[in-house]
């Protein structure tokens, strides 16, 4: 069996970047950026008043001043008149500062009578001014390629003046379920038929990390319904199996696909759950084979998938699991030669602690309800030792 860290970096290493898509600006939150965003305009593109108040020049700001209101230049509206000794002109938040001002007195500080404004307070050189690019000026780098946009970021980006953004495409994953057992939801259900509910999980979780998933129809346990569900994978950037991969008499996945170009690279991982998952090429498409427990092939859609869709997209993918410390809630036994993922509560500790990490009693693959109640993962190695409650070890957040 092979081990998780030498499987992952094996899968990872075949994978290629799908390539770039133009999106609208309103379709690109969540997107990966696939170029560095350069500011198309500044950001204000002119000085603008960042309060209601009066345009001055410093050198007429003098506390108890009477200037004379020469106009007035709401936001949107900019004036044509240029400021001299003695003058002010009325302005709003937004407004663009007029030629001649170097300062805007705020409205609170201002007495006014007809056209004659009074100066409560003195004014400062620049003070109310956001002048023409001090958030960001035009030809400015804003934003690595690589970044998965946020909503601020849309901001961002449409301020400094785009319409479109170059995006990673979203790869192409079809999740095939195999098994003549498996009905859909709502289907009639007989004593020996069970919901398919792992493809429409593991579909559901690949579209929430940024993947175009589609569950594709499912295939029987016989020759002829598996290759006729290849014909779904031609155009597909990964395609994931679920179930069919162990060693039963109608474990057929490896079998089916060997005539449509399947050049397997390892089957069988020293992990639980989850030691049936396969991996390999169908022709050009990269395919991974999950268990068919429903458990199993969540956690090693974790594990493995879901690096695989961040590698397809240009994301950055570390080498190792990303874990976290944790303090054991219970007693753990000894470990055999499989690194267990073992489906856990967290509770939150005193004084900046890490959390405590409570295994559930039971850890049977097919247990969904478990794993809807569970937080994390609790990490444990091959041959690691008894533990005692308290004692730190590591974990993977659930999403």
């Amino acid at each position: 069996m092979l081990d998780v860290a030498v499987a992952r970096a094996r899968i990872l290493e075949k994978l290629s970047h799908c390539g770039p898509e133009t999106v609208s600006l309103a379709s690109a939150c969540g997107r990966v950026l696939a170029q560095p965003l350069t500011a198309r305009l500044s950001n204000p593109p002119v000085s603008v008043s960042s309060m209601d108040g009066y345009a001055a020049r410093t050198e007429d700001a003098k506390q108890g001043a009477t200037l004379t209101v020469i106009g007035e230049a709401p936001a949107g509206h900019p004036t044509p008149l240029t400021l001299k000794a003695g003058q002010c002109i009325r302005l709003f938040t937004g407004s663009q500062i007029p030629a001649g001002a170097d300062t805007v007195l705020i409205q609170e500080n201002i007495e006014r009578t007809g056209t004659l404004a009074t100066l409560q307070a003195a004014g400062r050189k620049g003070q109310f001014i956001r002048t023409q690019g001090q958030d960001f000026t035009a030809g400015q780098p804003l934003l690595p390629a690589g970044r998965v946009l946020s909503a601020r970021d849309i901001g961002l980006a449409a301020a400094a003046g785009h319409v479109w953004l170059p995006v990673a495409r979203k790869p192409r994953v079809g999740v095939l379920a195999t098994g003549d057992e498996l009905i859909l939801p709502g289907d009639p259900a007989k004593p020996d038929t069970i919901v398919n509910s792992g493809a429409l999980m593991v579909t559901a979780y690949l579209n929430s990390i940024g993947a175009e998933a589609t569950m594709l129809p499912i295939a029987r346990d016989n020759m002829t319904s598996l290759s006729s569900a290849i014909a779904h994978a031609a155009h597909l950037d990964l395609l994931i199996t679920i179930g069919g991969a162990s060693v039963g008499t109608y474990d057929l996945v490896r079998d089916a696909l060997k005539p449509h170009g399947l050049a397997l690279d390892f089957w069988r991982i020293a992990m639980r759950p989850g030691k049936p998952l396969m991996s390999g090429h169908l022709g050009t498409t990269p395919m991974i084979g999950l268990p068919g427990n429903p458990v199993a092939a969540m956690v090693c859609s974790l594990v493995f998938v879901a690096p695989a869709v961040q590698t397809l997209m240009g994301l950055p993918v570390p080498t190792e699991l990303c874990t976290e410390p944790a303090i054991l809630g219970a007693d753990v036994k000894e470990n055999d030669k499989r690194q267990d993922f073992l489906r856990c509560t967290l509770s939150p500790q005193p004084n900046g602690q890490p959390p405590l990490a409570t295994p559930f009693a039971s850890q049977d693959s097919a247990q969904l309800n478990i794993l809807a109640q569970s937080d994390a993962l609790l990490l444990r190695a091959p041959f690691a030792p008894a533990q005692n409650a308290g004692a730190p070890c590591q974990i993977i957040r659930l999403p």
